[in-house]
């Protein structure tokens, strides 16, 4: 078997239980080509030491026969995720040096499961961009290019689309507050899902924005995430937000069979100024389900031009509580201080050197919408919208939709540094078609169905009911099979 790094993880799950291959082997071939991808800017602490322990164990425990599905199967970890003994940063200077004496439970339930540890992987600082371009590390890039110009992978989960695309990797966690895992994964021709809130322990990932977080997986098919996401998820006693439900077996549910099944057309998400091709993507997607034999129905989400706003008062207004923390007394950076500086001077130089641009603006917004003239006005106002927002989706699944189709993203993906510099509220249009998923607590996908006329990859999005992953995995599994999206980006690292 050769390219071992560009199998799949239900490809190498089947080699390696038929002796064909061994995990060190495919360890090896991803080590090999993350050595030779730096101008991806993908990965920022690189394991190999570790990864090659960790491939030894679990060919010992395939041959024993004790081998869960992902064992053996090389994987990126986002810097967002503490993982024990090695550098947790969260693509922030002001984490700089700090290795975490513990293991977040999803990455731990994935050591469990048998996996292989690559290294940490590139991502916006503390989660909070769209495009990867607020890393301290530098931004991760986009394999795929169009004219010799470097395109964004998208964020915040960029280093872990742009490893899995670029087959650096079998697959890559992310996490997802406004559309970070299933943004990118539209970008670089990916899957990503985010699972319902509370599917995936937050212990042990860096907080942005508590009640948006969640954990997915980021892989190279559907049937990949269905694998990967079952070995993620699970109750956490540590997560007062982990809920204690059975994980079903999501690859088994795989069946193919989506006849019947109610899919709708939210009108709100026909926007203004949204790309002729892009329009035409979601009206194939449909087609598409209605030839498997599902029922397209049109609906109303009217809510849906509130989820922006709702959401940019929401998520800085958690951000600056949940970053309050970082004050350069006990971990991370600080501030080198000069004779009479006192402990305010301490936390407001550590946090100005320590903290970047982006996340600066949304701390200040978030303490500006929590202080106490503006509470009811901006806070409080758009916690309603929310409810108002989750009520929409209740009444449309309460009337009978499976799930709900839209675009993915608005474009594909856009030049590094076209719009650093623009008005940040441009950079946040990005998330229109994903904000509303999180606000609501629901489980989305993104599927790549197409090319633009660049080149450029563009994803589909559904939206299934809480807690019905399966259903909505087997919905995606039949939009890829029908789009047949096989193109992968020409190797320039």
């Amino acid at each position: 078997m050769t390219e071992l790094n560009k199998l799949t993880i239900a490809d190498a799950r089947d080699a390696l239980r038929k002796g064909d291959v061994t995990s060190t082997e495919i360890t090896e071939a991803c080590l090999t080509e993350i050595e030779g991808a730096g101008a991806l800017g993908a990965f920022v602490h690189n394991t190999p030491d570790l990864a090659r322990e960790q491939a030894k164990a679990a060919d010992a425990r395939i041959q024993a026969g004790d081998a869960p599905d992902m064992c053996g199967i090389p994987l990126g970890i986002k810097d967002l995720f503490c993982t024990k003994g090695v550098p947790s940063q969260a693509a922030s200077k002001i984490l700089d040096g700090f290795k975490p004496e513990y293991e977040s439970t999803v990455s731990q339930n994935l050591l469990d499961a048998g996996t292989v540890m690559l290294g940490k992987l590139n991502m916006d600082e503390f989660a909070m961009g769209s495009s990867n371009e607020t890393s301290v590390y530098g931004n991760a890039v986009n394999p795929w290019k169009v004219d010799d110009r470097d395109l964004t992978p998208g964020g915040s989960s960029g280093g872990s689309a742009s490893a899995v695309a670029a087959d650096l990797c079998l697959a890559a966690t992310g996490t997802d507050t406004g559309g970070s895992i299933r943004q990118p994964a539209a970008f670089t021709g990916i899957t990503g899902i985010k699972p319902t809130y509370g599917r995936c322990s937050r212990w042990g990932i860096v907080a942005f924005a508590s009640s948006l977080d969640q954990a997915g997986p980021m892989t190279k098919s559907v049937r990949d995430a269905a694998i990967m996401l079952e070995a993620m998820c699970g109750h956490d006693m540590k997560d007062s937000t982990s809920a204690d439900i059975p994980v079903p077996n999501f690859e088994a549910m795989l069946t193919g069979d989506i006849k019947g099944k109610k899919i709708g057309i939210p009108k709100e998400y026909h926007m203004e100024g949204i790309p002729a091709e892009i329009e035409k993507l979601w009206a194939d997607g449909a087609d598409m389900l209605r030839d498997a034999g599902a029922e397209i129905v049109d609906i109303s989400l009217p809510h849906t031009k509130y989820a922006l706003p709702a959401y940019y008062v929401i998520a800085p207004a958690e951000a600056s509580s949940n970053l309050a923390r970082y004050d350069g007394v006990k971990y991370g950076h600080r501030a080198k201080l000069e004779a009479g500086d006192g402990i305010d001077e301490m936390y407001a130089k550590t946090r100005a050197e320590g903290f970047g641009a982006e996340v600066q603006r949304r701390v200040m917004v978030g303490t500006y919408v929590l202080s106490a003239g503006f509470y009811d006005a901006y806070y409080n106002r758009a916690r309603r919208v929310r409810a108002l927002i989750k009520k929409d989706f209740d009444d449309v699944f309460a009337g009978g939709v499976d799930a709900i189709l839209t675009p993915a993203t608005p474009s594909a993906a856009f030049g590094l540094g076209e719009m650093k510099d623009a008005d940040p509220v441009k950079m946040y249009l990005n998330d229109v078609f994903t904000v509303t998923v999180n606000l609501a607590g629901l489980p989305g996908i993104s599927i790549p169905a197409g090319l633009d006329a660049q080149g450029l990859p563009l994803g589909l999005q559904l939206i299934g009911r809480p807690w019905e992953e399966g259903d909505l995995l087997n919905i995606a599994h039949e939009v890829e099979a029908r789009a047949g999206f096989v193109a992968k980006p020409s190797k320039w690292w």
